[in-house]
């Protein structure tokens, strides 16, 4: 099992950058996939991005491509999403997820087995 803490949200404005973190437990973070999703208010929650245990795939939401930048430090159990250029519709809270499956499924909810508690980002117009 893993757990998984976001930190990084805030409040910022539209053009700006953010850099979430997710600090995870535990001496297997190798093993697992991890990856960012976001749930605005009165939405869904939707994939953001996601990273292949050895960093070798990545996987992006269109909505996110060229502007988000998600990486992985296996030496420090950490995720991270690089947000740059945020748009207002970029609001939402952020979560950090970890599983040990690969595949399309990974940008649904369905394959993620871990979830950290969330991070709010707010973009102002």
């Amino acid at each position: 099992q893993v757990q998984l803490v976001e930190s990084g949200g805030g409040l910022v404005q539209a053009g700006g950058s953010l850099r979430l973190s997710c600090a995870a437990s535990g001496r297997t973070f190798r093993s697992y996939a991890m990856g960012w999703l976001r749930q605005a208010p009165g939405k869904e929650r939707e994939f953001v991005a996601a990273i292949w245990r050895d960093g070798g795939s990545l996987v992006y939401a269109d909505s996110v491509k060229g502007r988000f930048t998600i990486s992985r430090d296996d030496a420090k159990n950490t995720v991270y999403l690089h947000m740059n250029s945020l748009k207002p519709e970029d609001t939402a809270v952020y979560y950090c997820a970890a599983t040990t499956r690969w595949g399309p499924a990974v940008t649904t909810g369905r394959a993620w087995d871990y979830w950290g508690q969330g991070t709010q980002v707010t973009i102002s117009s």
